[in-house]
């Protein structure tokens, strides 16, 4: 098969409408920061779409198009790609490209016919079933007992699935020969704790041990009761701050959600001397910058106390994902609709890899904080870690 002739062909069996999913992998060029692109249909406001998700080293980016502007975006996705992964309702088509743009197309029958439903594109698919009654939702008073969603509480139920789809993005990288140690650093009310301890031991069937810390006594209190009514016998609340925790050598996964200004980078530090493979973050009060930043050629935005406040937590997010990459993480900062519905829904997520940074990519976070004359917290906890 031709180059050509198989874009067209391509083209042709998406605009049936029977695609269910595809990915388009394989950079040709080793040092792309774009890694592959996943395309799904979607119907927006009656139009039958194709949606791109762009996944970065760092970040995800989406894209909506026509039919009619497929084959452009093929064309240009083919001059940077050269593997395609596509199912379809009734086969599924695996397509390599050589150099040289010669085509290997290989094309196999579904032995299970799958249906498309548009109609359904437009209710979210959770991980957590709304369909279905999660006895933790119940006992939490997200869910009643004959399964629906409280009304009030639908956004609180979206927020938790939200967080589900991370750790469920997660699991590749936990191990699999031993118990899962997992610690929830300011769990708080728990929703989050109790979602998380749900979806990996009940839903997935994962040897874990999860222990949630917060410093208020009463809510430990009302959580540990909670856990013990639904037997989750493998989950535990207790009164204290982490840089007391002191029961465990190693961690496996570490959760911190809205710790105020320092405490995260706390929390981030203990993650890594942890060895912690997962490291999931939604930083909040991100004050110390904002007291340090000094840099004259950003005067007109940092005149403004709003503006300055904003890009300091901006830059303090930045700054940490890049000393977390620079000690072995593959870092993104990815959006997060946060548990009180505030501004502060930016979520670090990142996970061990153990890849050395490059010389220049030290020299480039160096730059960077003496131009805003910062001296944050994390490197200095991290200093006997980072690359000199």
């Amino acid at each position: 098969m031709e180059f050509e002739q198989m874009k067209v062909q391509l083209h042709a069996l998406i605009s049936n409408k029977t695609l269910l999913q595809a990915t388009i992998s394989q950079p040709r060029q080793k040092s792309s920061d774009l890694k592959r692109v996943k395309l799904k249909p979607v119907e927006i406001r009656g139009e039958y779409m194709i949606q791109l998700e762009y996944q970065y080293e760092r970040i995800l980016k989406h894209e909506n198009i026509t039919l009619e502007d497929l084959p452009a975006k093929l064309d240009t996705l083919f001059e940077q790609f050269r593997q395609v992964h596509a199912e379809f309702q009734e086969q599924t088509v695996q397509v390599q490209l050589s150099k040289k743009n010669k085509v290997l197309w290989k094309s196999d029958k579904n032995t299970t016919a799958k249906q498309v439903n548009l109609s359904h594109n437009r209710k979210k698919q959770y991980l957590l079933d709304d369909s279905r009654v999660h006895p933790f939702l119940v006992r939490l008073g997200v869910q009643s007992e004959d399964g629906k969603i409280k009304k009030q509480k639908y956004d609180k139920f979206k927020q938790i699935n939200r967080f589900v789809e991370f750790i469920d993005d997660s699991l590749a990288h936990l191990p699999k020969d031993k118990t899962i140690r997992i610690l929830d650093f300011g769990s708080g009310k728990s929703y989050l704790t109790f979602a998380l301890y749900h979806y990996l031991k009940i839903e997935k069937g994962l040897d874990i041990h999860v222990t949630g810390l917060d410093l208020k006594k009463e809510v430990i209190e009302e959580c540990n009761r909670i856990a013990a009514d639904l037997q989750y016998e493998d989950l535990q609340f207790l009164v204290g701050d982490i840089n007391d925790f002191n029961e465990e050598t190693a961690v496996d996964m570490v959760v911190t959600l809205h710790a105020c200004d320092v405490a995260t980078d706390m929390a981030l530090a203990r993650a890594v001397k942890w060895g912690a493979k997962v490291i999931l973050s939604v930083p909040c009060c991100q004050h110390e910058l904002n007291r340090q930043l000094q840099a004259p050629a950003l005067s007109i935005m940092t005149q403004h106390g709003l503006v300055k406040e904003r890009f300091a937590a901006l830059a303090t997010d930045s700054i940490r994902a890049e000393l977390l990459s620079l000690v072995g993480y593959d870092t993104q900062l990815l959006e997060f609709i946060d548990m009180e519905n505030t501004p502060k829904n930016i979520l670090i997520r990142a996970y061990f890899t153990g890849k050395k940074p490059s010389s220049e990519q030290r020299l480039k976070y160096d730059e960077f904080v003496r131009f805003l004359n910062a001296k944050p917290f994390l490197e200095n906890e991290l200093q006997n870690l980072l690359p000199q």
